[in-house]
């Protein structure tokens, strides 16, 4: 029984997902396809890649509501078929009928988890990098930053690429703009620049001068003295990017370069709380499950059981959205849905079933 169980609920689940999926990505890819065409040399190969790094980030996202939709499929089709009320008149509980999900649902958490760490990370990153681009040609190494601004002083520092961290940090496509109280005076441009010393060795410089529209060639350049390497790789730290560990290490970088880390300590402990929601989804969908079908009330409780799943996604960005303004510590914010909704499933599955 828990093995004919947990077949149906893993089958429906991921049945709903791949149309989700389908679905989604083909709405995603009519608004994308033309600004991927648009740039010279870009083919089909280019719409599949977007296809193969686009998808990953879908699959992460509607996981959880996928298995949502499949507990309530799932026990709903038991209730008609009275296959519950066998289940409850030989004896079992209704947490002992909800068991093979829950672990069926475990098991979809932790490949979820991994999931997102191997594969979702890494496609997030290289889409966000390609994004910025606009989608023309960019080596992106996992890993790296692309498209950083960097302030310094008045001046300001665009890099289009950083590889390395620390002293051995390289700068790919730098220009400074030189500005005099907000006025623009000069760019300085380059195509490579290395750690030299508190600042950054141009290797062949050319300067632009604003008034005189004058383009010189300055040969070996000395720029940005006192930008640290971290300004530039954690400038634009983006979690979803990032797996557990990167962004661990991320975090206490950021920490000793003395910048605030909330928001990303709440999306950390979130790459555990968000796939672990799929195990939480059997126990708010339980009330599709019990009651008699022929009373009438199945699609009632069927829908109450949705709206429970949905309110807990409601809750759960609403409490990452207080976590990064700051009301919610890291901690509260990432777990605090998960664990009310556990107790709220609880209470009803108690004071209804038990």
């Amino acid at each position: 029984m828990s093995l004919y169980m947990g077949r149906m609920f893993l089958v429906r689940t991921f049945a709903i997902l791949a149309a989700l999926v389908i679905i989604l990505q083909t709405l995603d890819l009519l608004g994308e396809s033309d600004k991927i065409l648009a740039v010279t040399g870009n083919g089909d190969a280019e719409v599949w890649r977007y296809l193969s790094l686009r998808v990953p980030e879908i699959v992460a996202t509607f996981l959880p509501f996928s298995a949502l939709l499949g507990t309530i499929i799932t026990l709903s089709t038991l209730n008609q078929n009275s296959e519950v009320i066998a289940m409850k008149a030989s004896g079992l509980s209704a947490h002992q009928v909800l068991a093979p999900l829950i672990v069926a649902g475990l098991g979809v958490a932790i490949l979820s988890f991994a999931f997102n760490e191997r594969v979702v990370s890494r496609a997030t990153g290289t889409l966000a990098a390609w994004k910025k681009n606009e989608y023309h040609p960019l080596p992106v190494d996992h890993g790296d930053r692309a498209n950083v601004w960097v302030r310094e002083g008045d001046n300001l520092i665009e890099v289009d690429q950083i590889r390395g961290r620390g002293d051995a940090a390289a700068l790919t496509g730098i220009t400074v703009y030189e500005r005099d109280e907000g006025s623009l005076k000069a760019i300085v441009s380059g195509d490579r620049a290395t750690r030299d010393g508190t600042g950054w060795r141009i290797a062949n410089a050319e300067r632009f001068e604003v008034a005189s529209g004058r383009n010189l060639k300055l040969g070996p350049l000395h720029v940005g003295e006192g930008v640290r390497p971290d300004q530039f790789t954690l400038a634009t730290v983006d979690p979803d990017g990032m797996s557990f560990v990167t962004l661990w290490q991320a975090i206490g970088d950021l920490k000793d370069a003395g910048r605030p880390t909330r928001a990303l300590e709440g999306a950390l402990w979130h790459k555990f709380a968000g796939p672990l929601s799929a195990m939480l989804m059997p126990l708010l969908g339980a009330v599709a499950a019990f009651g008699l079908a022929r009373s009438g009330k199945l699609f009632v409780r069927a829908v109450i059981g949705m709206a429970l799943g949905f309110l807990y996604f409601v809750a759960d960005n609403f409490a990452m959205a207080l976590g990064n303004m700051g009301a919610y510590p890291p901690f509260l914010a990432a777990w605090a849905p998960f664990l009310l909704f556990l107790m709220i499933g609880e209470a009803v599955l108690l004071k209804t079933e038990e």
